[in-house]
């Protein structure tokens, strides 16, 4: 397999775990320029797209080109010369046709993709609060429902509703409100920048202009004390102006636990609205909508199959849907039972085999901003008490050992004790979704940095 062919493969499986918009903005113009003695190059068309992937994804990219060449051992990366970017040769069929599966129309003026709509959005059960929420705040702008936080796993649709929310204000009101929306790692960008040519007056104007500013993925400006202090200021002008906004996350502000108290506390003043893993019914009712958008054909039974495997995650839903269709209009391949399963177990090939509890005990530690020595050690800290138990928890889930071993690795603790926090954890699982979100989270971190 060439560089560019198991590039292109790459892609494919990154674009399933990041968001589309974040594909997009670090993905583009990307290339696999070289491979050698087990190292691969990574080229760029400039400095910040570099240090944002090596920075946020590497580990990602790593792992993914791993399953696709086992003789890759490490990836570097490097900025090419723009003309670099310009010996491409005319796309194929096939290139055309992936295109346009990952194709978005973005308007430039609000950065909204239009194809996200309510008109195309599933409501059921499992996300009815949100959208629900969502209408009424639409209905009153910056009065009812602000701020609007909508958080989630990832993959359930959370930037899907509040894309579509601002595409839909557009059309009530006739372009007469000005709405943007930005991903919370753009918006860092533009900080960065900012601070750099000494030009804050420019991030000001852009974000403190809007009628309705909604941001993507809010979490990922905790920790970064420019960022939030910006975003702080730009917060309050808003908000004092009756200016809507309308925040995403993967977690309430409450399990942020790098957010500043003072914008916790400001976005726990407003409507908070959590999108949970959709039911069989949605589930199918998803595939239907994308399958009859795009004008495809699938039997039923094979839409029915694909929503019975995946549960958790509605990108992988639409992700194995779109290969489905791929391999039947491109590769002239007939669907049956094997090429179903064969796509489904390429992409939910995530597992926990080889994880060991050094890396556990580590992700836990790094998502909880303690070390490893305290989440081990004898301190009876209250801070520390929750993320032991979510540890040994973890421990025994996933690499099933013993009360008595989980209690050497933690401290040389007593098994009762360990026995005691994992029956407590389980049962808070049932009935406290801000613990259910923090250990999902965890679970993902560990799976990523395999």
């Amino acid at each position: 397999m060439d560089l560019s062919k198991i590039w292109k493969k790459a892609l494919g499986e990154i674009e399933l775990e990041i968001s589309r918009p974040n594909f997009l903005t670090w993905f583009k113009n990307s290339q696999f320029v070289s491979l050698k003695n087990g190292k691969g190059i990574i080229g760029l068309p400039n400095n910040f797209a570099k240090e944002w992937l090596k920075t946020h994804y590497h580990k990602l990219i790593l792992k993914v080109l791993r399953n696709i060449d086992n003789s890759i051992k490490e990836i570097d990366y490097k900025v090419l010369d723009s003309t670099s970017f310009n010996k491409k040769e005319p796309p194929t069929q096939k290139e055309i046709y992936q295109k346009k599966l990952i194709d978005f129309k973005i308007d430039r003026k609000t950065n909204l993709n239009i194809k996200y709509t309510f008109k195309n959005f599933v409501v059921g059960s499992f996300n009815q609060l949100a959208f629900a929420a969502t209408e009424a705040m639409i209905e009153d702008i910056g009065k009812k429902y602000n701020p609007l936080f909508v958080y989630g796993k990832v993959g359930l649709g959370k930037t899907h509703l509040i894309q579509a929310a601002g595409n839909e204000i557009i059309k009530k009101y006739n372009n007469k409100i000005n709405v943007l929306y930005i991903t919370s790692e753009n918006f860092i960008n533009d900080v960065i920048w900012s601070i750099k040519s000494r030009r804050m007056d420019d991030i000001k104007k852009k974000y403190r202009n809007v009628d309705v500013l909604i941001i993507d993925d809010i979490h990922f400006i905790g920790g970064k004390p420019a960022t939030e202090e910006e975003f702080f200021h730009t917060f309050n002008t808003l908000y004092e102006n009756n200016k809507q906004i309308i925040i995403s996350s993967d977690r309430p502000p409450a399990a942020i636990p790098t957010l500043s108290e003072r914008l916790r506390s400001r976005f726990e003043g407003g409507m908070i609205a959590d999108i949970s893993i959709p039911d069989y019914e949605a589930r199918v009712a998803i595939l239907k909508t994308k399958l009859s958008d795009n004008n495809w054909v699938l039997e039923d039974r094979y839409i029915n199959y694909i929503a019975s495997k995946i549960k958790n995650n509605v990108r992988e839903l639409e992700g194995v849907l779109n290969k489905v269709v791929f391999y039947q209009k491109i590769n002239q391949i007939k669907v049956d039972d094997n090429l179903i399963d064969k796509i489904i177990n390429e992409t939910t090939q995530k597992t926990f085999k080889n994880i060991t509890p050094s890396l556990i005990i580590k992700e836990v530690s790094n998502f909880f901003e303690i070390s490893p020595n305290e989440l081990t050690g004898k301190s009876k800290k209250k801070e520390l008490i929750e993320p032991r138990q979510i540890t040994m928890y973890l421990l025994r889930e996933i690499k099933k050992m013993s009360y008595s071993n989980i209690g050497r690795k933690i401290g040389n603790r007593d098994h009762t004790t360990v026995m005691y926090a994992i029956e407590k954890i389980s049962k808070q699982l049932s009935e406290d979704n801000t613990l259910n979100q923090k250990i999902f989270l965890v679970k993902e971190k560990i799976l990523n940095c395999r």
